[in-house]
Protein backbone atom coordinates (compact mmCIF):
# COMPACT_ATOMS: atom_id res chain seq x y z
CA UNK A 1 0.00 0.00 0.00
CA UNK A 2 1.52 3.28 -0.89
CA UNK A 3 1.71 5.50 1.74
CA UNK A 4 0.44 8.78 2.06
CA UNK A 5 2.60 12.21 0.94
CA UNK A 6 2.32 15.83 2.67
CA UNK A 7 2.36 18.44 -0.30
CA UNK A 8 5.80 18.59 -0.55
CA UNK A 9 7.30 22.44 -0.83
CA UNK A 10 10.59 22.54 -2.63
CA UNK A 11 11.32 26.28 -2.39
CA UNK A 12 13.27 27.11 0.08
CA UNK A 13 10.80 30.42 0.42
CA UNK A 14 7.34 30.44 1.93
CA UNK A 15 5.59 33.99 0.99
CA UNK A 16 3.17 35.29 3.44
CA UNK A 17 0.51 37.25 1.62
CA UNK A 18 -1.50 39.60 3.86
CA UNK A 19 -1.47 42.76 1.24
CA UNK A 20 0.52 45.32 -0.18
CA UNK A 21 3.59 46.50 2.01
CA UNK A 22 2.71 43.83 4.86
CA UNK A 23 3.44 41.12 2.29
CA UNK A 24 6.69 39.39 3.87
CA UNK A 25 8.56 36.23 3.40
CA UNK A 26 10.18 33.44 5.00
CA UNK A 27 13.51 32.24 3.92
CA UNK A 28 14.48 29.08 4.89
CA UNK A 29 17.54 27.42 4.34
CA UNK A 30 21.54 26.41 6.07
CA UNK A 31 24.03 29.42 6.29
CA UNK A 32 21.00 31.85 6.00
CA UNK A 33 22.85 34.23 8.86
CA UNK A 34 25.88 35.18 6.47
CA UNK A 35 23.93 35.90 3.79
CA UNK A 36 21.14 38.38 5.75
CA UNK A 37 23.18 41.34 5.51
CA UNK A 38 22.13 40.71 1.44
CA UNK A 39 18.62 39.44 1.77
CA UNK A 40 17.60 42.47 4.51
CA UNK A 41 19.39 45.30 2.44
CA UNK A 42 16.02 45.70 -0.30
CA UNK A 43 13.93 45.18 2.47
CA UNK A 44 14.61 47.54 5.48
CA UNK A 45 13.76 51.83 5.45
CA UNK A 46 17.00 52.44 6.99
CA UNK A 47 20.38 51.44 7.92
CA UNK A 48 20.84 51.63 11.79
CA UNK A 49 19.76 48.85 13.17
CA UNK A 50 20.16 46.91 16.87
CA UNK A 51 19.90 43.27 17.47
CA UNK A 52 18.10 41.84 20.61
CA UNK A 53 19.01 38.74 22.00
CA UNK A 54 19.46 36.77 25.39
CA UNK A 55 22.06 35.94 27.07
CA UNK A 56 21.99 31.83 26.24
CA UNK A 57 22.16 32.68 22.31
CA UNK A 58 24.36 35.99 22.72
CA UNK A 59 27.24 33.45 24.02
CA UNK A 60 26.90 31.69 20.89
CA UNK A 61 28.76 32.00 17.81
CA UNK A 62 25.32 33.23 15.81
CA UNK A 63 25.50 36.96 16.61
CA UNK A 64 29.33 37.51 15.57
CA UNK A 65 28.24 35.62 12.04
CA UNK A 66 24.90 37.72 11.86
CA UNK A 67 26.47 41.19 12.96
CA UNK A 68 29.47 40.59 10.50
CA UNK A 69 26.78 39.68 7.57
CA UNK A 70 24.90 42.97 8.09
CA UNK A 71 28.11 45.30 8.46
CA UNK A 72 29.47 43.88 5.00
CA UNK A 73 25.78 44.63 3.61
CA UNK A 74 26.17 48.41 4.74
CA UNK A 75 24.47 48.15 7.88
CA UNK A 76 25.20 50.64 11.26
CA UNK A 77 24.84 47.84 13.85
CA UNK A 78 24.44 49.33 17.53
CA UNK A 79 25.59 47.30 20.31
CA UNK A 80 23.37 44.61 21.03
CA UNK A 81 20.46 44.52 23.88
CA UNK A 82 20.61 41.09 26.02
CA UNK A 83 18.16 39.52 27.94
CA UNK A 84 18.18 37.11 30.25
CA UNK A 85 16.75 34.21 28.61
CA UNK A 86 13.77 32.12 29.67
CA UNK A 87 9.91 32.77 30.09
CA UNK A 88 10.62 34.80 32.50
CA UNK A 89 12.11 37.91 30.33
CA UNK A 90 8.35 38.45 28.59
CA UNK A 91 7.20 41.22 30.56
CA UNK A 92 6.79 44.97 31.13
CA UNK A 93 10.24 44.93 32.88
CA UNK A 94 11.97 43.93 29.78
CA UNK A 95 10.25 45.50 27.49
CA UNK A 96 11.09 49.07 28.82
CA UNK A 97 14.87 47.65 28.96
CA UNK A 98 14.58 47.32 25.46
CA UNK A 99 12.92 50.64 24.30
CA UNK A 100 15.42 52.41 26.40
CA UNK A 101 18.02 50.76 25.07
CA UNK A 102 17.11 51.39 21.61
CA UNK A 103 16.52 54.75 22.53
CA UNK A 104 20.00 54.98 23.99
CA UNK A 105 21.30 53.24 20.59
CA UNK A 106 20.00 56.47 18.68
CA UNK A 107 17.32 54.50 16.72
CA UNK A 108 15.48 56.49 14.88
CA UNK A 109 11.87 55.91 13.06
CA UNK A 110 13.93 54.52 10.07
CA UNK A 111 15.88 52.23 12.20
CA UNK A 112 14.84 48.55 12.55
CA UNK A 113 15.04 45.92 15.36
CA UNK A 114 16.12 42.08 15.13
CA UNK A 115 14.69 39.77 16.97
CA UNK A 116 17.88 36.92 17.02
CA UNK A 117 16.29 33.88 19.44
CA UNK A 118 13.55 31.96 20.72
CA UNK A 119 10.11 32.46 20.68
CA UNK A 120 10.43 35.17 23.85
CA UNK A 121 12.76 37.35 22.27
CA UNK A 122 10.88 37.43 19.04
CA UNK A 123 7.54 38.25 20.80
CA UNK A 124 9.21 41.01 22.69
CA UNK A 125 11.52 42.62 20.31
CA UNK A 126 8.21 42.49 17.65
CA UNK A 127 6.08 44.32 20.72
CA UNK A 128 8.84 47.06 20.89
CA UNK A 129 9.18 47.50 17.29
CA UNK A 130 5.21 47.97 16.94
CA UNK A 131 5.08 50.82 19.95
CA UNK A 132 8.54 52.18 19.49
CA UNK A 133 7.94 55.78 17.54
CA UNK A 134 5.16 54.46 17.06
CA UNK A 135 6.02 51.15 14.67
CA UNK A 136 9.40 50.84 13.42
CA UNK A 137 10.66 48.11 11.37
CA UNK A 138 11.75 44.17 12.86
CA UNK A 139 13.27 41.06 11.41
CA UNK A 140 12.93 37.51 12.81
CA UNK A 141 15.33 35.47 13.15
CA UNK A 142 14.48 32.29 15.33
CA UNK A 143 17.37 30.07 17.03
CA UNK A 144 14.96 27.18 17.98
CA UNK A 145 12.53 25.01 15.87
CA UNK A 146 9.50 26.25 18.25
CA UNK A 147 10.10 29.42 16.76
CA UNK A 148 10.93 28.67 13.19
CA UNK A 149 7.52 27.01 12.74
CA UNK A 150 5.21 28.79 15.14
CA UNK A 151 5.96 32.22 17.11
CA UNK A 152 8.09 33.93 14.06
CA UNK A 153 5.31 33.93 11.46
CA UNK A 154 2.53 35.53 11.66
CA UNK A 155 2.53 39.18 13.26
CA UNK A 156 1.72 38.33 16.86
CA UNK A 157 3.77 39.69 19.20
CA UNK A 158 3.39 40.40 23.35
CA UNK A 159 4.85 39.87 26.95
CA UNK A 160 2.95 38.08 29.94
CA UNK A 161 1.10 39.00 32.61
CA UNK A 162 0.37 37.44 35.73
CA UNK A 163 -3.02 36.46 34.79
CA UNK A 164 -1.48 34.48 31.86
CA UNK A 165 0.49 34.18 28.65
CA UNK A 166 0.23 36.81 25.73
CA UNK A 167 -2.46 38.93 27.21
CA UNK A 168 -0.60 42.31 26.17
CA UNK A 169 0.88 43.04 22.66
CA UNK A 170 0.63 43.64 18.99
CA UNK A 171 0.12 42.90 15.70
CA UNK A 172 3.18 43.87 13.73
CA UNK A 173 4.01 41.81 10.78
CA UNK A 174 7.92 41.54 10.67
CA UNK A 175 9.69 42.49 7.62
CA UNK A 176 10.83 39.04 6.80
CA UNK A 177 11.95 35.76 8.51
CA UNK A 178 15.28 34.62 8.09
CA UNK A 179 15.21 30.88 9.14
CA UNK A 180 18.65 29.16 9.59
CA UNK A 181 18.62 25.00 9.87
CA UNK A 182 22.70 25.54 10.98
CA UNK A 183 21.54 26.86 14.29
CA UNK A 184 19.82 23.47 15.61
CA UNK A 185 22.61 21.58 15.37
CA UNK A 186 23.37 23.48 18.72
CA UNK A 187 19.80 23.19 20.22
CA UNK A 188 19.60 20.54 23.22
CA UNK A 189 17.33 17.70 22.46
CA UNK A 190 14.44 18.73 24.95
CA UNK A 191 14.46 22.12 23.09
CA UNK A 192 14.05 20.33 19.61
CA UNK A 193 11.31 18.08 21.22
CA UNK A 194 9.44 20.89 22.57
CA UNK A 195 9.54 22.76 18.80
CA UNK A 196 8.73 19.31 17.51
CA UNK A 197 5.30 19.53 19.48
CA UNK A 198 4.50 22.89 16.99
CA UNK A 199 5.42 20.92 14.07
CA UNK A 200 3.16 17.87 15.27
CA UNK A 201 0.13 20.37 15.75
CA UNK A 202 0.02 21.12 11.88
CA UNK A 203 -0.58 17.93 11.12
CA UNK A 204 -3.38 17.72 13.46
CA UNK A 205 -5.39 20.62 12.51
CA UNK A 206 -5.90 20.27 9.04
CA UNK A 207 -2.80 17.99 7.41
CA UNK A 208 -3.06 14.14 7.89
CA UNK A 209 -0.90 13.32 5.01
CA UNK A 210 1.97 15.53 7.10
CA UNK A 211 1.08 13.60 10.27
CA UNK A 212 2.12 10.64 8.50
CA UNK A 213 5.05 11.50 7.41
CA UNK A 214 5.88 12.57 10.74
CA UNK A 215 5.26 9.36 11.64
CA UNK A 216 7.58 7.89 9.47
CA UNK A 217 10.66 11.30 9.33
CA UNK A 218 9.85 12.63 12.90
CA UNK A 219 12.78 10.52 14.58
CA UNK A 220 15.24 11.58 11.49
CA UNK A 221 14.25 15.33 11.84
CA UNK A 222 14.92 15.38 15.71
CA UNK A 223 18.14 13.38 15.10
CA UNK A 224 19.34 16.29 12.99
CA UNK A 225 18.10 15.15 9.11
CA UNK A 226 18.53 18.41 7.66
CA UNK A 227 16.49 17.97 4.51
CA UNK A 228 13.90 16.82 7.15
CA UNK A 229 13.97 19.49 9.34
CA UNK A 230 13.81 21.29 6.40
CA UNK A 231 10.84 20.12 4.50
CA UNK A 232 9.18 20.06 8.05
CA UNK A 233 9.80 23.64 8.71
CA UNK A 234 8.57 24.86 5.34
CA UNK A 235 5.51 22.77 5.14
CA UNK A 236 4.82 24.06 8.66
CA UNK A 237 5.39 28.08 8.06
CA UNK A 238 3.18 27.51 4.32
CA UNK A 239 0.20 26.31 6.67
CA UNK A 240 0.59 28.90 9.29
CA UNK A 241 0.93 31.51 6.51
CA UNK A 242 -2.11 30.45 4.75
CA UNK A 243 -3.91 30.29 7.98
CA UNK A 244 -2.96 33.74 8.64
CA UNK A 245 -3.18 35.39 5.45
CA UNK A 246 -7.27 34.29 5.70
CA UNK A 247 -7.31 35.88 9.13
CA UNK A 248 -4.43 37.80 10.43
CA UNK A 249 -6.23 39.57 13.48
CA UNK A 250 -8.21 35.83 14.47
CA UNK A 251 -11.82 37.66 13.33
CA UNK A 252 -12.94 34.45 11.97
CA UNK A 253 -12.43 31.48 13.57
CA UNK A 254 -9.52 30.37 11.21
CA UNK A 255 -6.17 31.49 13.15
CA UNK A 256 -7.71 30.05 16.25
CA UNK A 257 -7.20 26.66 14.96
CA UNK A 258 -3.44 27.65 15.23
CA UNK A 259 -4.25 27.23 19.44
CA UNK A 260 -4.39 23.36 18.91
CA UNK A 261 -3.22 22.10 22.74
CA UNK A 262 -2.42 25.80 23.71
CA UNK A 263 -5.89 26.79 26.10
CA UNK A 264 -4.78 23.38 28.34
CA UNK A 265 -1.24 24.29 27.54
CA UNK A 266 -0.80 28.07 28.97
CA UNK A 267 -3.02 26.52 31.77
CA UNK A 268 -0.22 24.57 32.79
CA UNK A 269 2.43 26.57 32.02
CA UNK A 270 0.85 29.30 34.25
CA UNK A 271 0.62 26.53 37.15
CA UNK A 272 4.08 25.71 37.01
CA UNK A 273 4.68 29.60 37.57
CA UNK A 274 6.92 29.53 33.81
CA UNK A 275 10.01 28.29 35.85
CA UNK A 276 11.52 26.15 33.20
CA UNK A 277 9.71 22.39 34.47
CA UNK A 278 7.92 22.78 31.25
CA UNK A 279 8.72 24.23 28.40
CA UNK A 280 6.02 25.50 25.93
CA UNK A 281 6.51 23.09 23.55
CA UNK A 282 5.49 20.31 26.12
CA UNK A 283 2.79 22.25 27.22
CA UNK A 284 1.71 22.59 23.72
CA UNK A 285 2.21 18.58 23.40
CA UNK A 286 0.48 17.81 26.63
CA UNK A 287 -2.43 19.69 25.32
CA UNK A 288 -3.03 18.35 21.97
CA UNK A 289 -2.90 14.83 23.39
CA UNK A 290 -5.35 16.34 25.94
CA UNK A 291 -7.54 17.98 23.44
CA UNK A 292 -7.68 14.62 21.50
CA UNK A 293 -8.59 12.67 24.69
CA UNK A 294 -11.74 15.37 25.66
CA UNK A 295 -12.49 15.10 22.05
CA UNK A 296 -12.90 11.22 22.18
CA UNK A 297 -14.67 11.17 25.36
CA UNK A 298 -17.10 13.61 24.16
CA UNK A 299 -17.54 10.91 21.05
CA UNK A 300 -15.92 12.85 18.34
CA UNK A 301 -12.89 11.98 17.82
CA UNK A 302 -11.85 8.30 17.64
CA UNK A 303 -10.03 6.39 20.06
CA UNK A 304 -7.77 5.08 17.38
CA UNK A 305 -6.45 8.49 16.53
CA UNK A 306 -5.52 9.11 20.05
CA UNK A 307 -3.79 6.15 20.63
CA UNK A 308 -1.84 7.49 17.37
CA UNK A 309 -1.03 11.12 18.62
CA UNK A 310 -0.44 9.44 21.74
CA UNK A 311 2.37 6.89 20.59
CA UNK A 312 3.68 9.53 18.34
CA UNK A 313 4.63 11.93 21.19
CA UNK A 314 5.74 9.11 23.46
CA UNK A 315 8.46 7.73 20.53
CA UNK A 316 9.76 11.21 19.74
CA UNK A 317 10.72 11.27 23.68
CA UNK A 318 7.86 13.97 24.60
CA UNK A 319 6.15 14.54 27.55
CA UNK A 320 2.95 13.35 28.14
CA UNK A 321 2.06 13.89 31.44
CA UNK A 322 2.79 17.32 33.37
CA UNK A 323 5.84 17.24 35.74
CA UNK A 324 4.38 18.64 38.43
CA UNK A 325 0.42 18.22 40.10
CA UNK A 326 -2.12 20.42 39.02
CA UNK A 327 -5.36 20.61 40.34
CA UNK A 328 -8.35 20.41 38.12
CA UNK A 329 -9.88 23.23 39.88
CA UNK A 330 -6.93 25.38 39.61
CA UNK A 331 -6.44 24.20 35.88
CA UNK A 332 -9.76 25.34 34.80
CA UNK A 333 -9.26 28.97 36.63
CA UNK A 334 -6.35 29.27 34.33
CA UNK A 335 -8.09 28.79 31.09
CA UNK A 336 -11.04 31.15 32.00
CA UNK A 337 -8.11 33.53 31.56
CA UNK A 338 -7.18 32.44 28.20
CA UNK A 339 -7.60 35.13 26.24
CA UNK A 340 -9.57 33.37 23.41
CA UNK A 341 -12.32 32.79 26.29
CA UNK A 342 -15.70 34.63 25.34
CA UNK A 343 -17.83 36.11 28.58
CA UNK A 344 -16.11 33.63 30.63
CA UNK A 345 -16.97 30.41 28.53
CA UNK A 346 -14.20 28.64 27.94
CA UNK A 347 -13.48 28.22 24.20
CA UNK A 348 -11.43 25.20 23.07
CA UNK A 349 -9.83 23.72 19.56
CA UNK A 350 -10.89 20.11 19.22
CA UNK A 351 -10.91 17.11 17.18
CA UNK A 352 -13.01 15.33 14.62
CA UNK A 353 -9.84 12.96 14.31
CA UNK A 354 -6.37 13.56 12.98
CA UNK A 355 -6.33 16.71 10.71
CA UNK A 356 -9.99 17.70 11.18
CA UNK A 357 -9.61 20.24 14.31
CA UNK A 358 -12.54 22.77 15.38
CA UNK A 359 -13.56 25.92 17.17
CA UNK A 360 -15.70 24.44 20.05
CA UNK A 361 -17.64 27.20 22.14
CA UNK A 362 -20.12 25.36 23.86
CA UNK A 363 -17.88 23.41 26.26
CA UNK A 364 -20.22 21.81 29.44
CA UNK A 365 -17.40 23.09 31.94
CA UNK A 366 -18.65 20.26 34.17
CA UNK A 367 -17.90 18.11 31.85
CA UNK A 368 -14.70 19.29 31.61
CA UNK A 369 -13.70 19.40 34.78
CA UNK A 370 -14.68 15.87 35.39
CA UNK A 371 -11.55 15.72 32.67
CA UNK A 372 -9.62 17.14 34.45
CA UNK A 373 -9.73 15.43 37.38
CA UNK A 374 -9.22 12.12 35.47
CA UNK A 375 -6.25 13.08 33.97
CA UNK A 376 -4.84 14.94 36.46
CA UNK A 377 -6.08 12.90 39.62
CA UNK A 378 -6.46 15.98 41.24
CA UNK A 379 -9.15 17.51 42.60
Amino acid sequence: MTQAQPDIILEKTVRVTLGGARDYDIYIDSGMLMRAGDILRPLLRGKRLCIVTDATVAALPYRGALTQSLTAAGFDVAEPIVLPAGEGSKNFEQLQYILSGALERGLDRHAALVALGGGVIGDITGFAAATLMRGIDFVQIPTTLLAQVDSSVGGKTGINMPQGKNLVGAFCQPRAVLIDTDVLQSLPPREMRAGYAEVVKYGLIDNPAFFTWLETNGAALLSGDVAAQREAIAISCAAKAKIVAEDEREEKDIRALLNLGHTFGHALEKLGGYDGRLLHGEAVAIGCLWAARFSAQRGLCPDADVQRIEAHLRGAGMMTVPPFMAGADALMAAMRGDKKAQGGQITLVLMRGIGQAFIARDTDEQELLGFLKQVTGKI
